[in-house]
């Protein structure tokens, strides 16, 4: 019952983070914002659905082993973390990679002291989540599979973010 119930807290987060970031994308585009990285999404999308699914492909197979109280109170911590980020962010943030032209980047809250804190949020709530139910398989093979997409991801922000001043593709970029 604390699976389905926590699985359900997590995938309505998920589900309310696309919808702020379906609002913002329309803003971003109004504003005249310019999309990279379209490349590596779908594949993004997938990865992060089949982590729902084999999360509870194998919590249904393991045997039940309860709850990790101090980490799901880590977890609470890192969602606080998380929404710090999307918060300095307003408009700007995305799951998708949008930036303005002219736009000067966003330098406030975790932005001030990190270039990417969402992913670090993101990468942190993968391995986690799994974890808070121990289970191993899903959290050490999705933590790598996620690794290896915010290598691609991170590297397509940073082409966005590094675009010389005065070029058409210049902006704030967003996560």
């Amino acid at each position: 019952m604390c699976f389905a119930l926590f699985l359900l807290f997590v995938l309505l987060l998920r589900l309310g983070e696309l919808l702020l970031a379906r609002r913002n994308g329309r803003w971003l585009r109004q504003h005249g914002a310019v999309e990279y990285g379209r490349g590596h999404y779908p594949q993004m999308v997938a990865l992060h659905t089949l982590f729902f699914l084999w999360l509870v492909a194998e919590y249904l197979s393991a045997p039940v082993r309860g709850c990790s109280v101090p980490l799901l109170m880590l977890y609470l911590g890192l969602l606080a973390f998380k929404a710090w980020a999307v918060l300095s962010l307003g408009h700007y943030w995305n799951t998708r990679i949008y930036r303005i032209p002219g736009a000067k980047l966003v330098c406030k809250g975790p932005y001030r002291f990190l270039r990417h804190p969402n992913y670090l949020a993101v990468a942190g709530e993968i391995f986690l989540i799994p974890m808070i139910f121990h289970l191993y398989a899903t959290a050490v093979v999705f933590t790598l599979l996620d690794a290896w997409m915010l290598r691609v991801r991170i590297a397509a922000e940073n082409r966005a973010l590094d675009e010389p001043a005065g070029h058409e593709k210049t902006g704030i970029p967003v996560l």
